[in-house]
C-alpha cells in the first residue's frame, strides 16, 4: 500500500480508502468488522462514512454505519486510524436528520459533530466533509445548471467560522467537501485566505470511467488550490464490473436502491460499459480492477473509496492497488471515452 498526503494537511492516507455506506444495511455489524479488519491488514488507514448512512437512506437505520465503526473504532490504535465522516445537507428527502431545517449552520453543524462523534466512540473526527452544498447545485445526476433554482443559503464565510471554531476545540481536524463545484472550491479556498479561516484540504465527487467529469474545470481548480480528490463510485454503482450487462442481479446495490436512475439509466452506459469490459477481458484483467486502476492513475486523486458487500469482493478491489494500467490500455480506454464520453455525470 502507498500513502499519499491529503491536500494541505498532514494526513497520510492510503491511496485506498475504505467506503462504509453499506454497513447497517446490506452489511451485519460483523461484516463490517471483518472488512474493516482486513482491509487494516492490507495497509488500509483511512475510512469514510457520513451521518446519513447507511444507503439508501431510513429514518430506522440512520447512524447505523457510524455506530458499527465506532464498535470497532474503540478497540483500536485510534492516532493509526484516519477517519472521515459527514455532515447532511438541506434536503427533504431525509427530513428525519434535524428537521426539515437541515442546514449548514452553527447549530445543525454543532450537533451533527458532536451526534457523529458519540456513534464513533471517539474525541476528534480527522476529516470533516460537507456532504453536498447547502446552496442549490445540481445533484447525483440532475441537469443543468439552472439558475431559478437557487435559494437562500448559509453564507459559506459562516459555515467556515462553525469549522474554525470546531477544530480549534480540537474536535474535527481537517475540512473537506463533497459533490462539489468548481466554483465552490474556489469560493471556499479565497474566503479561507481571505477571513483567516480553515481551508479545505479535500472533495469528495464521484468519478470513474464513465464518469470524467473531473477532468474538466475541478481539476483546474483543486490544482491551484491543492484539493485532493477522493473519488466515490470508482465502479459507477457496480456496473463497471459488468454485473448488470445481462440484467439487474437479485440483492445488486441498483435492484435495492431505488431513484438512482437518473445518473445510471442513460443513453450510451451499456455501450461504454460492454467496451470497458472488453478492454479489461483482452488484457487479462479483471473488470473492477481496470476501473479502479484508471482512477488511481489520475494525477489528481490522493484515495480511491471503494466500498464491498462481501469480503470477496473487497479482497479483488483492494488487489487493484497491485494493477498498474500500461500506456496502451489507457490509450484503448480513451478511445472508448471518445465514443461515449461521461454517460452517468
Amino acid at each position: 500500500m502507498k500513502y499519499k498526503k491529503l491536500g494541505d494537511s498532514d494526513l497520510l492516507v492510503s491511496e485506498i480508502c475504505l467506503g462504509t455506506m453499506t454497513y447497517g444495511q446490506q452489511n451485519t455489524l460483523e461484516d463490517a468488522k471483518q472488512q474493516l479488519d482486513y482491509a487494516v491488514a492490507q495497509g488500509v488507514n483511512f475510512i469514510d462514512t457520513a451521518e446519513m448512512y447507511p444507503v439508501p437512506g431510513k429514518a430506522e437505520t440512520q447512524g447505523k454505519t457510524e455506530e458499527y465503526i465506532g464498535e470497532w473504532l474503540v478497540k483500536q490504535q485510534r492516532d493509526k486510524i484516519i477517519v472521515a465522516t459527514k455532515i447532511a445537507g438541506p434536503s427533504d428527502r431525509f427530513s428525519w436528520i434535524r428537521g426539515k431545517n437541515n442546514r449548514i449552520d452553527r447549530k445543525n453543524i454543532t450537533e451533527a459533530v458532536e451526534t457523529s462523534l458519540k456513534r464513533l466512540q471517539t474525541e476528534y473526527i480527522d476529516l470533516y466533509q460537507i456532504h453536498w452544498p447547502d446552496r442549490y447545485v445540481p445533484l447525483f445526476g440532475a441537469p443543468d445548471y439552472d439558475p431559478s433554482q437557487r435559494r437562500e443559503t448559509v453564507p459559506i464565510a459562516e459555515q467556515l467560522e462553525v469549522f474554525a471554531d470546531l477544530i480549534q476545540a480540537g474536535k474535527i481536524r481537517y475540512l473537506g467537501l463533497s459533490n462539489e463545484t468548481a466554483w465552490g472550491v474556489c469560493e471556499f479556498c479565497h474566503l479561507a485566505e481571505k477571513l483567516g479561516l480553515p481551508k479545505i484540504v479535500s472533495i469528495q465527487n464521484a468519478f470513474n470511467l464513465t464518469n470524467r467529469i473531473f477532468h474538466i474545470n475541478l481539476a483546474e481548480a483543486c490544482h491551484f488550490h491543492n484539493v485532493g480528490l477522493l473519488p466515490y463510485s470508482p465502479l459507477a454503482f457496480g456496473l463497471l464490473t459488468g454485473k448488470y450487462l445481462n440484467g439487474i442481479p437479485e440483492n445488486s446495490r441498483l435492484g435495492l436502491f431505488q431513484g438512482f436512475g437518473m445518473r445510471y439509466e442513460k443513453t450510451n452506459l451499456g455501450k461504454a460499459v460492454e467496451s470497458y469490459v472488453a478492454i479489461a477481458q483482452k488484457y487479462n484483467l479483471s473488470p473492477a480492477q481496470m476501473a479502479l486502476a484508471f482512477v488511481r492513475s489520475r494525477w489528481f486523486v490522493t484515495s480511491t473509496i471503494i466500498g464491498a458487500t462481501t469480503l470477496e469482493q473487497l479482497q479483488e478491489n483492494l488487489a487493484s492497488i497491485e494493477i498498474e494500467l500500461t500506456q496502451e490500455i489507457l490509450t484503448e480506454i480513451d478511445k472508448v471515452h471518445a465514443l461515449y464520453p461521461n454517460p452517468t455525470p
